[in-house]
């Protein structure tokens, strides 16, 4: 029997898939749990207009994404952060610092996209953004001594 998957299953397929399983299997577990629906000619044309649909989506957003990655590109960001005499941080900078700075700058991402070295000392790093699954920034940060 032939059903489309609503839902991953595990050593099954991922969401959208269309498989072929034991009728008892379908019936009995998989459409009742509510992770697949039987693969007729009907929900087979909605399932291609579904996936019309998410391509599209995911080129727009990559668009999006590509736009706020030629922007980063041309954007340095300072931090500042308390620092002993010889340069060494009190704490370290985190994502969520370089974050506060880019909304700052105008430019709103989620910290959690921010991958950043480990930063401990005063000087320049680069932290790479993941704004899209294909699409990708680096920006450069300044750590500087902050004033009393």
């Amino acid at each position: 029997m032939e059903i489309i998957l609503k839902q991953p299953v595990r050593n099954l397929g991922d969401e959208d898939d269309i498989v072929k399983v034991k009728p008892g299997y379908a019936r009995n577990f998989l459409i009742p749990q509510g992770l697949a629906i039987i693969s007729t000619a009907g929900s087979r044309k909605a399932l291609e207009e579904k996936k019309k649909q998410i391509a599209h989506k995911q080129l727009h957003l990559k668009d999006q994404a590509q736009a706020v990655a030629d922007r980063l590109a041309e954007t340095r960001i300072t931090v500042e952060a308390l620092a002993g005499n010889d340069g060494k941080l009190f704490g370290s900078v985190t994502a969520i610092a370089i974050a506060n700075r880019l909304k700052d700058a105008g430019i709103d991402i989620d910290r959690k996209s921010i991958t950043v070295e480990d930063i401990r000392q005063l000087g320049e790093y680069t932290a790479t953004i993941h704004l899209h699954r294909e699409v990708k920034a680096s920006i450069l940060i300044d750590v500087v001594r902050k004033a009393d």
